[in-house]
């Protein structure tokens, strides 16, 4: 299947354009993160999830101003609608575990469920509740970290080892690129940082280097077969003989993975959030920035010719024998 016949886009020429605009988008999500911070799930904060059953449709207005003067620490209680609008369910999550608020588990959703009683916003069920220690979210966090280190640090020794130097680097520059364009864009829609979320993320890593790693052999297999052309010209070839792979690979994918993020729930949201950015991240990253690198790296030289092959002398013709 073959979208563009004989592509010719010169990706090349716009590499610096592409690295500015990701620097943009970078900084304004550091921006954002040092000032506002980057909001965390309960699993990294520690505190307690509690899941409500209700008769009739709830008003998430007043469900929250219900708990922030009936639960402790119920202002800063985060309150969304939990599965589709027929389900009726909503998810309260208070960010200080329920020993330190004073209570068990128990006690801290019997207060929301309270709460809610008094406020006379219907007769709720507690359906399902979750409790998570600041000392159990640290560690999530960190296992978090170290996993997405040892992923990175997993992929630069492979293609090092696969490839090149300079195309472990370009590699590796570009899917760190990919999750700092995916972390400022959560950080812009204040996305929680969940373990679902670090799943996405890990996931992204693993779709970018997958990418990258089709360009890079086509553009090792072009580096052999057109010795006499500089880099760039051998980059922008290899980008637009696997253009079509590119198009189709990454819009199967996001098909699947919008799918997901209108009907797989509210649970699943984020989750698929992440993804669709990490697509489209990976996919441009792969073009412009991991190419880019190769080429910063190996220079604007022309790669060498390979060694002419000897000519052999040639015979003198023999004289015809005289009768």
């Amino acid at each position: 299947m073959h979208i563009f016949t004989n592509p010719n886009f010169n990706f090349v020429k716009w590499r610096w354009h592409a690295i500015a605009m990701s620097w943009v988008i970078i900084i304004a999500g550091l921006v954002v993160i040092w000032t506002k911070g980057m909001p965390k799930g309960v699993e990294f904060s520690g505190g307690t999830i509690v899941i409500l059953q209700f008769d009739q449709n709830p008003n998430i207005e007043q469900v929250r101003g219900a708990l922030s003067k009936g639960v402790p620490d119920g202002g800063n209680a985060i309150v969304q609608q939990y599965g589709p609008p027929a389900s009726r369910q909503v998810m309260v999550r208070v960010h200080t575990a329920g020993a330190e608020a004073g209570g068990s588990l128990s006690a801290t959703a019997e207060q929301v469920d309270a709460a809610i009683k008094k406020a006379n916003l219907g007769n709720p069920q507690v359906v399902g509740r979750e409790i998570v220690g600041p000392t159990v979210g640290k560690e999530l966090q960190t296992r978090g970290t170290l996993a997405t280190i040892f992923a990175l640090a997993g992929i630069l020794v492979y293609i090092a080892v696969r490839f090149q130097l300079s195309f472990a680097v370009g590699a590796v520059v570009a899917t760190v690129h990919d999750l700092l364009i995916t972390l400022a864009v959560l950080a812009f829609f204040r996305y929680d940082l969940t373990l679902n979320i670090i799943a996405a993320i890990l996931t992204i890593t693993g779709y970018s280097m997958n990418d990258t790693i089709v360009i890079f052999d086509r553009i090792r297999e072009n580096m052999r077969s057109m010795r006499r052309d500089n880099i760039e010209h051998i980059v922008n070839v290899s980008v637009n003989q696997m253009l079509d792979r590119t198009i189709i690979t990454g819009g199967t994918t996001m098909l699947s993975v919008i799918a997901l993020y209108l009907f797989g729930g509210e649970v699943l949201k984020g989750f698929a959030f992440t993804m669709i950015v990490g697509i489209i991240t990976g996919t441009y990253s792969s073009v412009f920035i991991a190419a880019a690198i190769v080429i910063i790296w190996q220079g604007r030289k022309p790669v060498k010719a390979a060694p002419a092959a000897p000519i052999a002398p040639a015979k003198k013709p023999r004289r015809a024998r005289a009768s």
